[in-house]
């Protein structure tokens, strides 16, 4: 580890995580995850604070009801976009209340409504399960805000790890088939992109970085994807006609390089994007600030970015 840039509150979070182990993901921990009444599990990240709305929903979707949860700074706005959020957790793990201190704060630093999804999770539903409600999640907002008590006008599409990939896939379906909104900007935290391809990351920082090697072994076996169809791997899709982007990578995250390619990939394509790289710390800083109070500074610049690119696109 000695030969790669970590901060040290970072240093400090890895020894506490490496003194405390928990037991490798699995179907038998995965199921005891679920067994536990919400909250129970000790948060690695910042309270959520007063926030004006936080409000739980439900869908229709196309393998039963999803839960959302609105959150929002404001009681009362006017006409504008929304945020549509997906969280991560390896496709089998995360829920909206592990990151509702990711929402809430994006909701009072972009001063937007923002809707997290409570997708299906593998491995009781694998693959299209999540994709699949992820895209209704995000036609059925952009159709029905008024039962949200929300106006939209357009669609904000977020996300951070399998949920940033949710994001960038749910972008390019709405592209192909749009929705009742367009998609204005798509902000990618730390994503999967490109499972069909091993970047030299997913090696270099295979295990002592928190996220192993192990554990994305199980999380791929639980979501059972084809990695070579773009809904898994949206780095194997059409990028063009896609709207402005910004990609949040970390220094020291297995994810880090094909975060890095889809950036290249999607300026190739010819769409507006800014790669903001998190230098020295690891895959999931966003959810672990209460240990790791640099990443505060770090979710904070990503924000301030993502705001400047919203009114950039706002304007286009």
């Amino acid at each position: 580890m000695s030969e790669h840039f970590v901060r040290p509150d970072v240093q400090a979070f890895l020894d506490m995580m490496k003194a405390n182990p928990r037991p490798p993901m699995s179907d038998e921990l995965v199921a005891f995850m679920r067994s536990l009444p919400p909250g129970s599990i000790p948060s690695l990240d910042v309270p959520v604070g007063d926030l004006a709305v936080i409000r739980d929903a439900v869908m229709p979707g196309p393998g039963g009801d999803i839960p959302l949860r609105l959150f929002d700074a404001r009681t009362e706005r006017g006409a504008g976009p929304v945020v549509v959020y997906y969280h991560g957790g390896g496709f089998a793990a995360g829920s909206i209340d592990t990151h509702a201190a990711v929402c809430a704060d994006m909701a009072r630093a972009l001063d937007l409504p923002v809707v997290s999804v409570e997708y299906r999770l593998a491995p009781e539903n694998p693959r299209p399960a999540a994709p699949d409600d992820a895209e209704a999640a995000a036609r059925w907002v952009a159709a029905n805000g008024a039962g949200l008590g929300i106006e939209p006008t357009a669609l904000v599409l977020a996300g951070d790890s399998a949920g940033g990939n949710l994001a960038a896939v749910t972008t390019i379906a709405l592209r192909d088939e749009p929705a009742a909104l367009p998609v204005l900007f798509q902000f990618l935290i730390y994503p999967v992109t490109d499972s069909h391809e091993r970047h030299t990351s997913r090696d270099t920082f295979a295990d002592g970085f928190f996220l192993s090697s192990n554990d994305m072994a199980f999380f791929d076996r639980a979501y059972a994807s084809d990695v070579s169809h773009w809904r898994a791997s949206p780095a194997r899709a059409d990028l063009s006609g896609l709207p402005p982007a910004l990609v949040v990578t970390a220094g020291l995250d297995p994810l880090r390089d094909e975060g890095r390619a889809y950036a290249q990939l999607l300026e190739a394509a010819g769409v507006r994007t800014m790669l903001l790289e998190a230098d020295g710390t690891i895959h999931g800083f966003c959810t672990y600030r209460l240990h790791i109070p640099s990443a505060r500074d770090d979710y904070s610049q990503a924000l301030e970015l993502a705001n400047a690119m919203l009114l950039e696109a706002g304007e286009a």
